[in-house]
Parts: C-alpha cells; structure tokens; sequence
C-alpha cells in the first residue's frame, strides 16, 4: 500500500459516504413521491454509518497490525475498543432503516459524540504528533465529521417536518 499515491491511499473510506449519496439520488428519481430527506437519511444512516462502521470495526478485528499501520500507531489493545465502538455505530446505523426521524437524530448523535471526538484526536495527531497517515488524515478524518453531521441535519429536517403545524405544545411533548 504504501507504493500507492496518498490520495489514493487516503480515499477509500470517502466511498462509504459516496456509495449511500448516488443511492439515494437514484431512489429519489426512481420513487419522486417518497420525502427526500427521509430516503435520504435512511441510506446515509446505513450506508455511511452502518456499513462504513462495520468496515472499520471488522478490519481492526481481523487485520490490527495492518490498521495500526494505516493509522500510524504502534498496535494497542485500544484497537479493540475502537472495533467495538464501531460495531456499535455500525448497530445504530443499520437500525436507521427501519428507525423513526428521532430515532436515526439521536443515532447521528451517538456517532458524533464518537467520530467528533475521534476527528479532534486525528487533527491533535496531525498537527501535534507529525501523523500524515493515510488513516489519519484525508479520507476518515472527512468521514468522522461528515456521516454525522449529515445525519443530524438530515433528521433535524425530517423531525421539524412531522412537527409542523402540531403546535408548540405537541413539539415540546415530543
């Protein structure tokens, strides 16, 4: 890998949010009835969150030497946690497709309360430590702060949508 271009090294992970986005344009033409943000919010959740946490979680499982490498990091036992952060992210977002507008809201902010975080110490890393890694930077720095800022917006939407003309009382309650 390390022949490869850093770009190309560092894109991979821009697929997970990549893949879910021409999805959900394409389902959008095909069913223009449905709500958008709805349709969208329910491939990003699974494909950005879901299956992009899903793929983090199995490659530190099933390849950590390789992972501490992509990441510039000796390898720890911290990995395993980190695997099963995202086995848990990965839940909340496979859970969005069938979830309620609140329920895929507090799933992007579960995932932001993780991935921000995780931003925070990619960023620390880079400027602090000199960590140019593809893991690092580029590509999953990208994702940590975009799937769940997507999500959020996304769901914020869809939930101000349902509550429209319920009247302040019926907002407050929900």
């Amino acid at each position: 890998m390390d022949t490869l271009p850093y770009p190309v090294q560092t894109a991979f992970p821009l697929l997970f949010m990549l893949v879910p986005a021409l999805g959900a344009l394409l389902s959008c033409r095909r069913h223009p009835s449905r709500p958008k943000a709805e349709v969208w919010q329910r491939w990003w959740a699974v494909g950005a969150l879901g299956v992009g946490s899903l793929w983090v979680a199995l490659a530190f499982l099933a390849a950590p030497d390789a992972m501490a490498d992509v990441i510039g990091f000796a390898r720890s036992p911290f990995q395993f946690e980190i695997a099963f952060a995202n086995l848990g992210l990965a839940v909340l977002g496979f859970r969005g497709a069938s979830a309620s507008p609140r329920e895929r809201l507090t799933s992007g902010l579960a995932a932001a309360a993780f991935l921000w975080g995780a931003a925070i110490g990619h960023v620390y890393q880079w400027f602090a430590g000199g960590d140019h890694a593809a893991g690092n930077t580029g590509g999953i720095l990208a994702n940590d702060v975009l799937i769940p800022a997507v999500m959020i917006a996304l769901a914020m939407r869809d939930v101000r949508r349902n509550h429209a003309g319920h009247g302040r009382l019926a907002h407050l309650a929900a």
